[in-house]
């Protein structure tokens, strides 16, 4: 196994962060270990589609013009794949972070087969992040959802108008507003335009909702789209540790890639409980992915996903355990070869770690 050096994977001179940052960063770690045991894992969102109806946010990969050329009816994940995908959820500890895809991607019934089996084969009550649902559409799916998380990108209500132009606030508000009997929560974008003076807008939402849950992301520029940078290093993590800070016992879920694998140390410093967006099929046990799990440790913490040993399974005997159609357990079979060749043969494309490489 790869050994651990801050000296390979942390370069000082590449993230130096203010007096005021470092001191913030002091107090948030302080503040999370307050409230939390130290338990952190790797949450892993469940695409079920490629295709958005809307596709004008101007930061996403589906506004560009490769991708509105996209139809619903092929740009969509077969139940198998997304079905064995939860199946790695299950057998490697990583949490389902949400459920999710772009608007209009299928009759609601056909989402509601997907949620059904996908919480099946989980063994546990999921997250959506699916759109606007109507009051009807979510007591359907209580027998197999635990919460539900509202999109929202940026809450400043110039720059959200701007950014996603058809995808209002009011209707997510309204939603979040009738939840009885569901957790709540939001994912953001840092790197959209607002300033650490708009935070208030977030703050604000988070309090009225009382939500239990918020999913922050870096920006990633998409080629095609307006934005060109993410957030620096010190942009990112202030937002995350401001938000630990204000509130002490909120679930906050930090997402990372392997550009900006390196700042994973700074978000535990800054109080995140949890990473997501690290593709962690495609680099499981790779050079990159022991790395993030030392690293994790290395802040005190208690990583419960394994991102990094494969160890021998019978999938087809825990598949035929799986209470699902016995279809889609033939499907799952016949797929499931190419996934078990990238677990057992991990290849590191980038044997280098250099820091904004990673």
């Amino acid at each position: 196994m790869s050994q651990y050096n801050p000296h390979l994977f942390i370069h000082e001179k590449d993230i130096q962060l203010s007096l005021q940052t470092q001191k913030l960063l002091s107090q948030a770690e302080q503040t999370y270990f307050e409230h939390f045991n130290g338990e952190t894992w790797y949450g892993r969102c469940i695409f079920i589609s490629w295709y958005c109806s809307l596709a004008d946010c101007t930061f996403c990969y589906r506004s560009t013009p490769k991708h509105q050329k996209m139809h619903p009816a092929t740009a969509k994940r077969s139940m198998a794949s997304i079905l064995l995908e939860t199946l790695f959820c299950k057998i490697f500890n990583w949490r389902i972070e949400f459920l999710t895809g772009g608007y209009g991607i299928m009759p609601f019934s056909e989402l509601l087969e997907i949620i059904k089996n996908v919480s099946i084969v989980y063994g546990d009550k999921i997250w959506l992040n699916l759109g606007v649902l109507s009051s009807q559409q979510i007591e359907q799916c209580k027998p197999y959802v635990e919460g539900i998380c509202a999109s929202m990108e940026t809450l400043h209500p110039t720059l959200h108008n701007q950014v996603c132009p058809r995808k209002p606030v009011a209707p997510y508000d309204a939603m979040l507003s009738r939840l009885h009997g569901f957790k709540k929560s939001i994912a953001v974008i840092i790197g959209l335009g607002d300033t650490f003076q708009d935070m208030h807008y977030l703050f604000d939402f988070i309090e009225k909702h009382q939500l239990d849950r918020i999913t922050v992301y870096a920006l990633k520029p998409v080629k095609g789209t307006p934005f060109t940078q993410g957030p620096s290093v010190e942009e990112y993590v202030t937002w995350i540790a401001s938000l630990r800070l204000r509130f002490p016992k909120l679930e906050i879920i930090a997402g990372t890639n392997l550009r900006r694998c390196e700042e994973i140390a700074y978000l535990m410093k800054a109080g995140a409980n949890a990473i997501t967006k690290f593709p962690a099929t495609k680099q499981f046990a790779t050079q990159k992915a022991k790395l993030i799990e030392q690293i994790i440790k290395k802040e005190k913490r208690n990583f419960i996903s394994n991102i990094t040993t494969y160890q021998d399974i019978h999938w087809e005997q825990e598949i035929d355990k799986l209470n699902i159609s016995e279809n889609y357990k033939k499907e799952m079979k016949e797929k499931i070869g190419p996934y078990l060749k990238s677990f057992k043969n991990p290849v590191d494309k980038d044997q280098t770690l250099q820091v904004l490489s990673c």
